[in-house]
């Protein structure tokens, strides 16, 4: 099996790349081979690629400068997936694309069922809601993976951030009223793989009992600040010298950003377990092997 996977240079795509790659022949794509900005060319490519199955996670991901970026946020997160689908219905080749709570209003404390109503708050989650929806018009076989709080112990992301600003600030100040559960790349890449090897010649019939849509996330929930703390709490544990002395929490709209946050990203993983069997791992102790990996890169510098 030919496995096409996207943004292979993002937390997402890479893990999924080191996982997949157990599961058949993993093609990995970045920008130079498929380039979401321009979805004229995405047809040509797919065609010169020739795929058996397609995992998409490339995105437009900067939030608040999607504010003002619109344009490319809606041509990279809504209509790229859309060219890709209808190619990939025309061959029947199955599809697997990755969205965001972000498309939901964040209200409220009950975690999101695949079916609760999208009501996104910023363009970025308009726009990965725009590719939800194009990927559905496709009509070929697809799944849609919703997730939240990701993050990997390489690339841009909280848990690099919070690490970086620990060596280097003695307080730091924390978002602690927006919940949710971080999420590792290696946690999402695990459950896809085991989605994919229970039966790969039979995803159709298997994305079709999930509706086509499933939520992926660690288990349980925390806050930012509740997330800071254990990473702070982690690498010192692993013998790692910061300069931070204190965590302070913080209410959102004493942290503006350009683009609104959910206050509520938990997701519902009841489906997860019974359309695919699988059990997500808890967030406290999946972020066990990311802050091992970070901690041994820390020492080095």
């Amino acid at each position: 099996m030919r496995i096409l996977v996207t943004g292979v240079t993002g937390q997402v795509g890479k893990a999924l790349t080191e996982r997949l790659c157990r599961l058949g022949d993993v093609i990995p794509a970045d920008r130079s081979v498929l380039n979401l900005a321009e979805p004229s060319t995405l047809p040509e490519a797919l065609d010169r690629l020739s795929p058996d199955l397609i995992v998409n996670p490339a995105a437009y991901t900067a939030v608040d400068r999607a504010e003002d970026e619109r344009e490319l946020a809606f041509i990279v997160n809504g209509e790229a997936p859309g060219v890709i689908a209808r190619w990939a219905s025309r061959r029947q080749v199955p599809l697997v694309h990755f969205s965001t709570d972000y498309v939901f209003d964040g209200q409220g404390e009950t975690p999101w069922h695949e079916d609760s109503p999208p009501a996104p708050l910023s363009v970025y989650g308009a726009s990965k809601l725009a590719g939800e929806e194009a990927i559905r018009a496709g009509a070929g076989p697809h799944l849609i993976v919703r997730t939240s709080w990701v993050y990997a112990a390489t690339g841009v992301n909280f848990l690099k951030t919070i690490a970086r600003l620990a060596c280097e600030r003695t307080e730091l100040k924390v978002v602690a009223d927006q919940v949710g559960a971080p999420t590792s790349g290696r946690v999402i890449a695990d459950a896809i793989a085991g989605i994919l090897a229970a039966d790969s010649t039979n995803l159709p019939q298997r994305f079709a009992k999930a509706n086509g849509l499933v939520n992926i996330a660690a288990s349980g929930e925390t806050s930012w600040h509740g997330f800071a703390a254990r990473i702070i709490d982690g690498l010192r544990a692993r013998g790692i010298k910061l300069a931070v002395q204190s965590i302070a929490p913080l209410r959102t709209e004493e942290f503006p950003t350009r683009a609104k946050r959910p206050h509520n990203s938990r997701l519902d993983l009841t489906r997860l377990n019974a359309a695919f069997g699988l059990i997500a791992p808890s967030w406290a102790d999946s972020l066990e092997p990311e802050l091992d990996k970070l901690a041994r890169e820390m020492r080095i510098e």
